[in-house]
C-alpha cells in the first residue's frame, strides 16, 4: 500500500493492487464560489493527484460526486464535460448530500487504474 499526502486523519490518495483511490476532494480555495468554479478546482486537484500516482483522467474507473443541491447539476456537468476525455469517461454517480461545511457545494471521489 502506498499513500499520497498521508495525514493524521486521512490520505489524499491510496494506491493498492494497481488501483488509485482518492479521498473526497473539495475546493478549499474556492469555498463559497459557484459550483462550476468549485468543480473545475476539484478536477484540477484530481489531475494532480493522479499524476502523482502515475495515472491520469483517462484511467478513471469510477467517480462519486456529491452536490449540496441537485439544482446545480448542470453547472457541475458543464465543468465535468469540458474536463473528461470523450470515449474514456468513467462510471459515475451524482447525489445530493449535506457536505462537511457551509460553502462546500461539490465533492468528488474517484477510483482509477494506475
Amino acid at each position: 500500500i502506498k499513500r499520497i499526502e498521508a495525514g493524521n486523519r486521512m490520505s489524499e490518495a491510496v494506491i493498492h493492487g494497481g488501483k488509485i483511490y482518492t479521498c473526497g476532494i473539495v475546493a478549499d480555495k474556492m469555498i463559497g464560489k459557484s459550483v462550476y468554479e468549485q468543480t473545475k478546482d476539484v478536477l484540477e486537484q484530481i489531475d494532480t493527484l493522479l499524476a502523482q500516482a502515475g495515472s491520469d483522467k483517462t484511467r478513471i474507473l469510477k467517480a462519486n460526486i456529491w452536490l449540496s443541491s441537485m439544482a446545480t447539476f448542470a453547472d457541475m456537468n458543464k465543468a465535468w464535460d469540458a474536463w473528461v476525455v470523450p470515449g474514456k469517461t468513467p462510471a459515475r454517480a451524482t447525489v445530493e448530500s449535506k457536505l462537511a461545511a457551509a460553502g462546500y457545494d461539490v465533492e468528488i471521489m474517484v477510483e482509477a487504474a494506475q
